[in-house]
């Protein structure tokens, strides 16, 4: 992985020093290599910042095509590069590097848009065609890397973090109308980022410039069936076989790579199918890196380490406490741009800066299954109340009470905690309400009404949940699909991409020079799954039912029988004499709240009163709220807005 910043003008040169100081923003992404290529006219510039992984010797960029009409600068991984390598030199294409960046430069010299169909990975890149004058950049199906772009004074400049954008000109300031909706739904639509000006390249979609102007044009999405489609019409055990031959290849594509390759490992079984496929596939033992805290209910290590032993794997537990959280948030807020609603971010930072010191530089993950295989409690939630055909109303009522019991530590922050408001809008539009969008709006109240007056006064009236509807394909995408796949697709769209594969992802792993590779988010995974009938995702009250039995032949029988627990750090408000709540008590209290210019400062600070008073259930609801906010003020702060 790497970080990747572009520029082209419609008006005049660009600024080549800039470019140098937006590359080295990006030096913790990649810090083995920094390069900066202007063309001749001076209207286009690309830098790149390396971390090498494949081709540690002739790897660097940008590389150009044959002609020299081409450059490219790409961040992450192409899969199956060999063979799509091959093929190119079939058709005449001479390779510069043995990189598998170049298979997407030579792809596009003979397909153009159409190049990004033969990709398969986590990716996001730019060429600069000087044969039609023209910025093309990419991202990848999910959303795993990121890609921003922004058109100020002339110029469209496109770079993986925000930071690097600044250093091109472009003035950083909130979102007013993104970070109101932020706050009273906690998402915001595909395109957009928490900064003025400054967009997101939405997942599987690319971006062509000129420097004058922008567009946007899709080549992929999840397109899940119409409901009728989605019936059974195989013997659930050939979906069973199928996907284990699917994921023993995905696995097997991310091992590739020039230097030592390891995993994160939880409790759960996302992480602990990927180790035990990638232990059988490899042929040396695994490293297996896994978070340990501090309070029962949060803390995996046992599960994980049983798991590692079952896969010969070599176990790193790393212990976390309040003081490391603490200590390390505003870094972490940093790197992520964006606020936390927890501090597992400030965890999983930590976690990445453990694996860098131990030498390694590439590890597969977990993240993705939930959102391929409808892992979440608010999943079978919806699969339970919206899924009604052939069930009994009384034996729903108690699948309902299981859920709520086995999901304690998720209340407020994944389910609804008691009665939730009405959300016609969206049962217009959809015909149900999501459990997430009930919960949601269950957090926004809250959070919105800490809001400070003045700055909320401009979107009275704003119906976030309908504004976030009106971006998506509704009647295309949505339509007629399964209650559950519906939910899949919100989900998909808005804070997978936004948050879990950010905050939880690429950031915190790239803060630390750190690769995460996500077999489950392969799009022939994916493909795969988005065409099963729903009741092999989920079963009674057993989620990822598909992925749990195609796993069982290399997982524990405690991760094959154990539901779903998010992954989640302690919250402040249950450690109140810890460093973390400190943070928060001072920051929140202090002269960076009032800086923001979003908050009420007599509200928050009501707020933060009442808290020892609360019982845990409370205090654990508003701590969501505690991280936002804090992490808003930090972001404030060190971005310098």
């Amino acid at each position: 992985m790497c970080g990747i910043v572009a520029s082209v003008s419609s008006r005049g040169p660009v600024d080549a020093e800039a470019l140098l100081r937006a590359t080295k923003k990006l030096r913790h992404r990649g810090p083995d290599a920094e390069r900066v290529w202007v063309a001749e006219h001076a209207r286009v510039g690309l830098g790149h910042a390396r971390l090498s992984i494949i081709d540690l010797t002739t790897g660097d960029q940008p590389i150009e095509s044959e002609d020299g009409s081409l450059h490219i600068v790409a961040n992450g991984e192409f899969y199956d590069f060999e063979a799509i390598r091959a093929q190119l030199e079939g058709h005449g294409h001479t390779f510069r590097t043995r990189s598998d960046s170049e298979i997407a430069l030579h792809l596009y010299e003979d397909l153009g848009a159409r190049a990004m169909h033969r990709l398969r990975g986590e990716f996001a890149f730019a060429i600069w065609d000087e044969r039609d004058r023209v910025l093309f950049a990419g991202r990848d199906r999910f959303g795993i890397k990121p890609l921003y772009y922004a058109l100020h004074d002339g110029a469209c400049h496109v770079a993986s973090e925000v930071k690097a954008l600044a250093e091109l000109g472009v003035p950083l300031r909130w979102d007013h109308e993104t970070v109101y909706d932020l706050h009273r739904g906690l998402m915001h639509a595909p395109y957009r980022s928490s900064f003025e000006g400054v967009y997101q390249v939405p997942p599987g979609c690319h971006l062509i410039s000129n420097g004058s102007n922008a567009r946007i044009l899709p080549y992929w999405d999840w397109d899940y069936p119409k409901a009728e489609r989605t019936r059974f019409d195989r013997n659930p055990r050939e979906w069973v076989k199928r996907l284990q031959a699917t994921l023993d290849e995905a696995v097997r594509l991310r091992l590739r790579a020039d230097v030592p390759v390891a995993c994160y490992l939880s409790g759960g079984l996302d992480s602990c199918a990927v180790l035990g496929v990638a232990s059988r596939l490899s042929a040396r033992p695994l490293r297996a890196y896994t978070l340990s805290f501090d309070m029962a209910d949060y803390d995996e290590r046992a599960i994980a380490e049983e798991q590692a032993k079952l896969s010969g794997a070599e176990f790193f537990p790393i212990d976390i406490r309040s003081e490391h959280l603490g200590d390390h948030f505003g870094d972490a807020v940093y790197h992520a741009e964006r606020p936390f609603a927890n501090a597992h971010a400030v965890a999983k930072f930590l976690l990445s800066r453990a694996v860098r010191d131990s030498g390694v530089k590439v590890v597969l993950t977990g993240e993705g299954a939930d959102e391929v295989f409808a892992g979440y409690p608010f999943f079978r939630r919806d699969m339970v109340l919206h899924n009604t055909e052939g069930q009994d109303p009384e034996t729903a009522k108690g699948l309902l009470a299981r859920l709520d019991e086995a999901n304690r530590v998720s209340q407020g922050l994944l389910l609804p905690r008691g009665a939730t408001q009405a959300l016609e809008s969206v049962k217009r539009v959809l015909g149900f309400t999501p459990t997430i969008m009930e919960t949601w709006a269950q957090q926004g109240e809250t959070m919105s009404s800490l809001l400070d007056d003045d700055f909320k006064a401009p979107f009275q009236g704003r119906d976030t949940f309908r504004a976030v509807l009106s971006h998506l394909d509704v009647e295309r995408q949505l339509a007629g699909r399964d209650a559950v796949n519906q939910s899949l697709y919100i989900w998909a769209k808005t804070t997978f991409p936004n948050y879990i594969l950010s905050n939880l992802g690429d950031r915190m792993e790239m803060a630390h020079s750190v690769e995460g590779r996500l077999p489950f988010l392969d799009h022939h995974v994916v493909a795969q799954v988005t065409r099963m009938p729903v009741a092999m995702k989920i079963q009674g009250m057993t989620e990822k039912y598909v992925l749990r039995e195609a796993a069982r032949p290399v997982i524990t029988d405690s991760v094959y029988r154990r539901q779903k627990h998010p992954f989640l750090s302690p919250p402040s408000t249950l450690q109140m004499e810890g460093r973390l709540f400190s943070l928060v008590q001072d920051t929140l209290r202090g002269k960076s709240l009032e800086r923001t210019g979003l908050y009420d400062r007599r509200r928050v600070a009501s707020l933060l009163d009442a808290i020892p008073s609360m019982d845990a259930g409370a205090r654990t609801a508003v701590d969501a709220g505690l991280m936002w906010m804090t992490g808003m003020c930090l972001i404030h702060e060190r971005l310098g807005l």
